[in-house]
């Protein structure tokens, strides 16, 4: 028998190792193929080698996005089993490509967030070159160990740490803008906290609305069409602002009516996501009032109506990644091409296409081959989802940016989506020890009065005990309340034991939270750390 577990041990060991070997085979063909176009499309110019290695190390940074990063828009769906692991992936990889190439930014900040002044560098491109090198790997080499520790962290903030330690590294302390890097140590508490927060209220709200109420179904077809549409005007203005940026001034040639700006505005984007919302009510009002015939009045008929909701926000919460957080993550590379082509450092640089293509592309290799890891962390290693906590999840995803892109306050949407699933969990904690209430203050009522007579039955056997003369019943006595003392401490020791598992209720798996807290804390600094190593190692070599 034993032999037979241990060559069905090997069986598996070696089935998973093939996969990883096939896995690492098709991540090092795209870099390889990234590598030789690089080098070969701009051959004789000075420093095509270095661009050519800066691609390969975009090519890696853009792999381990995927593997990371990305698991947050497509982890709570698969979590709550609204989608398959592969129809996630499908979905996930077209939408992030879909957004990074359509909607990408054409004009990046070479230098993230204005974390370095590049006046610093004196003019020198070489070593400037060698920054941006450096926090590329840098990143890319964080975020690919913390994707091995199953860890979901902030691309921005792996790459604000990257340019941060090498701009040190290369030019000193004073070179950091750390105005800014406060803001970004301020985003770790500001996003979980309003991600949690907007997500436990709509899941709140749509237990008060549906879930508790006796007729669930007829609940739902009253109320799923306004969560929905809620749904569609945040996406609608979230994916305005943040992902039509680049195409917007396209937008308002063909649409004369719009207002003739650069940018969409709030007003704007909220306008169009209110109409879209409008018609997106009657349209879900009339498939929900069709379906609900044929569902059952329970909690899984419900979550059944918000399946295809899910799948659609998952869809667009890609896109607007894609559009949104591609550009920024493969900056430095566009800041090393642009500073090879025109032999100067610029503030700003254009993204081309085939940095663009390398930044998709890479994304959705990446989230095919690693992704899963991070999405079952995200979608069940941290609390149990269903439908409509995942639906709540992706509604704070969308609406606390909005809500912080409006008052001027630094998120992560990492750390957004990981603080939604947090504050669905501890409200789920919440209401249950809520409806425990009872139970737990008869438990407390009862322990205290079991003390009472322990405490009394004491008194008597140390009354007794006290007299000098005992007679034979004396005696008889004193056994049988050290008896009932024995019985009357079990019965307290199974009261509080009860009341301990009416209180103990844990729906947020506690390791979890320390260890994705502590990755999220360490990021920048030890993105920092590596990219200053490896900045001092590239300029070993290079001199």
């Amino acid at each position: 028998m034993e032999i037979l577990t241990v060559k069905k041990l090997e069986k598996e060991a070696m089935k998973s190792s093939g996969i990883d070997f096939i896995r690492l085979g098709f991540a090092l063909f795209f870099m390889v193929v990234v590598l030789s176009y690089s080098f070969i499309s701009t051959g004789g110019i000075p420093n095509n080698l270095f661009l050519a290695i800066a691609a390969l190390f975009g090519a890696y940074m853009a792999m381990n996005i995927g593997a990371n990063d990305v698991a947050n828009n497509v982890g709570p769906a698969v979590g709550s089993k609204a989608l398959t692991m592969g129809g996630a992936i499908i979905i996930a990889a077209i939408f992030e490509a879909s957004g990074a190439l359509i909607a990408g930014g054409d004009v990046v900040k070479t230098i993230k967030k204005g974390i370095i002044d590049i006046s610093a560098f004196g003019g020198n491109t070489d070593s400037f070159i060698w920054a941006m090198m450096a926090a590329l790997l840098a990143a890319a080499v964080w975020l690919n160990i913390a994707t091995m520790a199953k860890a979901p962290v902030s691309t921005t903030h792996s790459i604000v740490g990257g340019v941060m330690g090498a701009g040190i590294a290369a030019a000193g302390f004073s070179i950091v803008a750390w105005g800014t890097v406060a803001k970004i140590a301020l985003s770790w508490i500001v996003s979980p906290v309003l991600g949690g927060m907007v997500a436990a209220l709509f899941l709140f709200a749509i237990k008060k609305t549906i879930v508790y109420k006796e007729d669930k179904i007829e609940a739902a077809t009253k109320w799923v069409p306004v969560f929905v549409a809620i749904m569609s005007w945040a996406f609608v203005t979230y994916l305005t602002l943040k992902g039509l940026k680049k195409i917007w001034p396209e937008i308002v040639n063909t649409f004369s009516f719009l207002p003739q700006s650069n940018s969409p505005s709030f007003s704007i984007a909220s306008t169009l996501g209110i109409i879209v919302a409008f018609f997106v009510y009657f349209l879900v009002k009339k498939t929900v009032t069709t379906r609900s015939v044929k569902l059952k009045n329970s909690r899984d008929g419900v979550n059944i109506l918000f399946t295809v909701p899910l799948i659609f926000a998952a869809a667009l919460l890609s896109f607007a990644h894609g559009a949104n957080d591609v550009a920024n993550a493969i900056g430095p590379l566009a800041a090393i091409s642009d500073a090879v082509m025109t032999g100067g450092i610029s503030s700003n640089a254009g993204i081309p296409l085939w940095v663009m293509a390398v930044g998709a592309l890479g994304i959705a290799i990446g989230l095919a081959l690693y992704g899963p890891k991070i999405i079952r962390t995200v979608g069940s290693e941290i609390t149990e989802l269903d439908q409509m906590r995942a639906f709540s999840v992706a509604m704070a995803a969308s609406i606390t940016v909005i809500i912080a892109s409006q008052l001027g306050l630094p998120v992560s949407s990492t750390h957004i989506a990981v603080g939604g699933i947090f504050g669905v969990g501890f409200l789920r904690e919440y209401l249950e020890k809520t409806e425990k209430k009872d139970i737990i203050a008869i438990g407390q009522e009862a322990v205290e009065d079991e003390k009472k007579v322990l405490k009394a039955l004491n008194t008597e056997l140390k009354n007794l005990d006290s007299k000098k003369e005992k007679r034979k019943d004396d005696y008889q006595r004193i056994v049988t309340l050290y008896q009932m003392i024995d019985e009357e401490e079990e019965k307290i020791k199974e009261v509080k034991k009860d009341l301990k598992q009416a209180q103990k209720v844990q729906y947020v798996k506690r390791d979890a939270i320390k260890k994705i807290i502590a990755a999220w804390i360490i990021t920048v600094p030890a993105a920092a750390i590596l990219s200053a190593l490896i900045y001092f190692m590239i300029r070993g070599i290079v001199l």
